[in-house]
């Protein structure tokens, strides 16, 4: 059964909205980020579904339209910390074998930092542009990938376009990564900023992908410039 996303517009409640004060010591865009937190619809829900982040329902709505988290797909989770993408892949691709007649899948979780243990997913340290990075995540997966996914972003310096090429950069690491690991046929699934410095990311993904797309899930917050490529049909 599809797991659907339960009430995250807030529509037809009277919550009402928390303010928060700005307390001693902490910084105004602090206090608007934590009062932001607060009145999140999507942070409220993932509290009630036992995910670890609002970010779940991202790749829960990117594959309700696409598809690629099927039972049985072998998928790897690029910085994967805190698990909220891996809590949704073990459900969707049948990990835990809990789909009667549905083939059972793997997720495969690689962060930097050690990871809590997330039911039905295996998770590694890894810097996943080590150079035999490619070569551990297949043997930890006991073949290749049906689909990398990564919703990474390095740390903001504050400065927006610095923040952009970073991001790009991180992106095109990563799937250059899925080049080495995907099967024909397989996804990739990252998170990009926009800002300018994305084409030779599309023109690389076109020249190996039958398909490649670009999409805004709603769980994105609108005031934020992310955006998320989807990849389909990997030309191994």
């Amino acid at each position: 059964m599809t797991e659907k996303k339960k009430n995250t517009s807030g529509r037809g409640q009277r919550d009402l909205k928390v303010k928060v004060k700005t307390a001693r010591g902490r910084s105004l865009s602090s206090t608007r980020w934590l009062q932001r937190q607060l009145n999140d619809p999507y942070v409220k829900q993932a509290k009630i579904d036992g995910y670890r982040g609002r970010a779940a329902y991202k790749i829960l709505e990117l594959d309700d339209k696409f598809r690629f988290l099927v039972p049985g797909a072998r998928v790897v989770d690029l910085g994967c910390a805190p698990g909220g993408w891996c809590q949704v892949a073990v459900k969707r691709v049948n990990a835990l074998g809990e789909k009667s007649g549905k083939r059972i899948g793997t997720v495969l979780g690689v962060d930097l930092q050690e990871v809590e243990p997330i039911a039905g997913a295996e998770t590694h340290q890894l810097d996943f542009m080590s150079d035999d990075a490619d070569e551990q995540v297949k043997a930890w997966l006991g073949g290749k990938a049906d689909v990398v996914m990564s919703d990474m972003a390095a740390a903001s310096s504050g400065h927006k376009q610095t923040d952009h090429l970073r991001i790009i950069a991180l992106c095109e690491a990563a799937a250059y990564l899925a080049f080495d690991v995907l099967e024909d046929g397989g996804t990739f699934v990252a998170k990009v900023l926009a800002g300018g410095a994305e084409g030779d990311l599309q023109k690389l993904l076109k020249q190996k992908f039958a398909k490649v797309v670009n999409v805004k899930p709603p769980a994105s917050r609108s005031d934020s410039s992310e955006k998320f490529v989807i990849a389909t049909g990997f030309r191994g």
